[in-house]
């Protein structure tokens, strides 16, 4: 029987393994019209970002979740359990792991952090178990999970399409400047997708110039490709998200615009003295922000 709780109890673990796994925000993303399936085709290009969260796994007989958050669900509602239940049920194993969840990315925000923690799960336990499986088995698995676990599997930038599981790399380098700023509520992507009307359907033309925009590392020709098809799904719900745009540029930043499905609104600041400036502009008691960089490396890394 598997077992989730919350953070109460410890015990000696034979081995462990400590991951930092990433952020992500959308630099352009659209909706290229609704599958049979029931999902939107999208066409997004995912960056990774230098805002973590820490999980530990420790071998252990029963295979438990804890989390540093009381407000985090610890049952099938967290990926990270699910993906835990996944990888244990394909691999055959009754081997167990408690599993420590400390939050820094917020919670439905449009920056995956379910996904990343979901991702990390996987290859933290495929690796505390030696497993040996590869990445493509790997994937399959995250593609089952949702629509950005795949992502945190590689990390870096990518060109996402089909639900978001068809990945193809993308030179990350250099990296760029960021300020992360969220309203404090939460949304759910399954309700944002669920608002998209049928009529909305772009063509791939903005990603496009997205792509050719970061190939130039102009930031200013960059700044003016950020796009987001969900916008116009989100923002008449939620002015918020409107006037944090206008704020993050009239503060100076170069371009705005939300991330995923919302609510958290990234901005393309000069440099990283710039989003810090940003960032205490527009910290309000009603806005979160964040200074953050764009990574090239992987998006889960173990640490000592």
């Amino acid at each position: 029987m598997i077992r989730f709780y919350a953070l109460s109890r410890r015990s000696r673990a034979a081995r462990s393994l400590t991951l930092r796994t990433s952020a992500k925000v959308n630099l352009v993303l659209e909706v290229l019209g609704k599958r049979p399936d029931g999902y939107h085709e999208l066409s997004t290009v995912l960056q990774a970002v230098d805002l973590f969260d820490r999980l530990v796994l420790e071998e252990d007989e029963a295979l438990t979740l804890r989390t540093s958050d009381p407000d985090l669900p610890t049952d099938e509602a967290n990926l990270v359990v699910r993906a835990a239940r996944l990888i244990r049920e394909a691999a055959g194993v009754s081997r167990g792991a408690r599993i420590t969840l400390d939050k820094q990315i917020p919670v439905a925000a449009g920056l995956g952090g379910g996904s990343s923690d979901a991702a990390a799960t996987l290859w933290g336990l495929a690796q505390l178990w030696g497993l040996g499986w590869g990445g493509e088995r790997l994937a399959e698995m995250a593609a089952e999970l949702g629509m950005d676990v795949p992502f945190f599997l590689h990390g870096g930038r990518a060109l996402a399409t089909g639900r978001g599981e068809r990945l193809r790399p993308l030179p990350a380098a250099p990296a760029m400047s960021l300020v992360l700023v969220k309203p404090r509520f939460p949304l759910s992507t399954r309700e944002v997708y669920g608002r998209v009307p049928p009529g909305l359907r772009d063509d791939g033309a903005r990603t496009g110039a997205l792509i050719r925009a970061l190939a130039s590392r102009d930031s200013s020709r960059v700044a003016a490709c950020l796009y987001n098809a969900l916008e116009v799904v989100v923002g008449p719900a939620y002015p918020e998200i409107s006037r944090i745009k206008r704020a993050l540029l009239g503060a100076g930043a170069l371009g705005s615009v939300m991330s995923g499905s919302g609510p958290t609104v990234l901005a393309l600041a000069r440099s990283a003295e710039h989003a810090r400036q940003l960032r205490s502009r527009v910290t309000t008691t009603a806005w979160s922000a964040w200074a953050v960089r764009t990574l090239a490396a992987p998006a889960i890394r173990a640490v000592k």
